[in-house]
């Protein structure tokens, strides 16, 4: 009998346990919503609510202990920013879970798991440092024709300035009547020996 052993083992060892969970618990507070097995879901649901709960208490030992769960710092910002703001009046029930039905490959039941109060808009996707957004096709279009106009504005502005000076360069080339270049030593011996 299993009388006094809580917790799912999953089929794995107990470090790879809590590094899935690791994972599992940043996904779910960056994402707010991740898709997996029902029995990883229900699993889930009580590491997510006591690092919820760490980040609604705020202190200096509760940002270590959160810390050791949630491994990335954008979810680790938005734990004890945004969500402890969210859940401030809320005892604990931060998450749900929505069965979906059975996975194709292996028939395991699948669910969603979601923190409750979401925020319905996608994310926008993330820029990485250094690069810009790149605009759709019809923006750089339209960005392109005033760009286009105003440097043939400029080029007609100068266009007149410098055939001028071409001009005076072209009279000091045709004035100075061109020399032949001169024959290298090297070939001038090479010809004598022939």
């Amino acid at each position: 009998m299993r009388h006094l052993k809580s917790g799912r083992k999953l089929g794995r060892t107990t470090a790879h346990r809590k590094a899935l969970f690791r994972n599992m618990v940043t996904a779910l507070i960056r994402r707010e919503r991740i898709r997996t097995t029902l029995a990883k879901a229900k699993e889930l649901r009580g590491h997510v609510e006591k690092t919820i709960t760490l980040g609604k208490k705020g202190t200096l030992h509760a940002k270590r202990l959160a810390r050791k769960v949630v491994t990335e710092k954008e979810a680790f910002v938005k734990l004890f920013g945004p969500l402890s703001e969210r859940y401030a009046q809320r005892n604990g029930g931060y998450t749900r879970i929505i069965k979906i039905g059975n996975r194709l490959g292996d028939d395991a039941p699948m669910a969603f798991i979601e923190l409750v109060d979401r925020e319905e808009e996608a994310p926008e996707p993330k820029v990485k440092a250094g690069k810009k957004a790149q605009p759709k096709k019809e923006d750089k279009k339209a960005e392109a024709k005033p760009e286009k106009k105003e440097t043939q504005k400029a080029e007609a502005k100068k266009k007149p300035a410098e055939a001028k000076e071409g001009d005076k360069k072209k009279t000091a080339t045709q004035k100075a009547p061109a020399k032949k270049p001169a024959k290298s030593a090297t070939k001038k011996a090479s010809s004598k020996k022939k």
